[in-house]
């Protein structure tokens, strides 16, 4: 990447970030795009450039994390499967377990204000759909295939894996909305993935494992 590159993308990240926090502060109905861009330091136009909506801002992290799933599955060592690498990479550092497991006070104040936000929206909800529903597409072109037999079961894996991921968002969502986020929370959602995953390996097997990954 490029000098000019690495500068657009530290401008789009500070954007996302700004724009995070403040929501998250806030709430996402009462942040404008105008105040995100002041705290930001740019115009709303420079906002703009970088996403098309204020949702698109607020799922800027989500996206992001579903961009490193794929290209982990991707880089996968080879003997290591689809599932298992999924499943390590999901559960490894900068997910939603270790989000849970925090013990910073500002960001689980945070992350009970990002839940409730989603909770009572349906158009963030359905937002949220789209980026799940784009990392299993992108994952699934990762996956590949030579046949249309072959891309139909890259499709079919990699949707049911984000579905365990779309599930432990949820999962995590109601335990954090129904009162203050309870200790233990991120090893009992450890717990659900593993248990998740297991009963999807009895389905995929060790489907990928011997395709290099790297």
């Amino acid at each position: 990447m490029g000098l000019r590159e690495q500068k657009k993308e530290r401008t789009r990240r500070h954007i996302a970030d700004t724009a995070w926090a403040l929501i998250a502060d806030h709430g996402f109905g009462r942040i404008t795009v105008a105040e995100i861009a002041r705290a930001a330091e740019v115009s709303e136009a420079t906002v703009f450039n970088y996403f098309a909506t204020k949702e698109d801002l607020f799922f800027f992290r989500l996206d992001e994390y579903g961009e490193r799933l794929v290209r982990g599955v991707a880089d996968r060592p080879t003997g290591e499967g689809v599932t298992a690498a999924f499943r390590r990479l999901l559960l490894s550092q900068g997910g939603l377990v270790e989000q849970l497991d925090s013990d910073d006070e500002q960001a689980r104040d945070r992350l009970r204000t990002v839940n409730r936000v989603v909770a009572e929206s349906l158009t963030l909800q359905g937002r949220e759909q789209i980026s799940l529903t784009r990392t299993a597409e992108l994952l699934a072109a990762a996956l590949g295939g030579e046949t249309a037999e072959e891309r139909l079961t890259a499709r079919v894996v990699a949707h049911g894996l984000v579905a365990v991921q779309r599930a432990l968002i949820l999962q995590a969502r109601e335990a954090v909305l129904a009162g203050d986020i309870p200790a233990g929370l991120a090893e009992r959602l450890a717990r659900s993935a593993v248990d998740a995953f297991a009963l999807l390996e009895q389905g995929f097997g060790d489907y990928g494992a011997q395709i290099s990954g790297g």
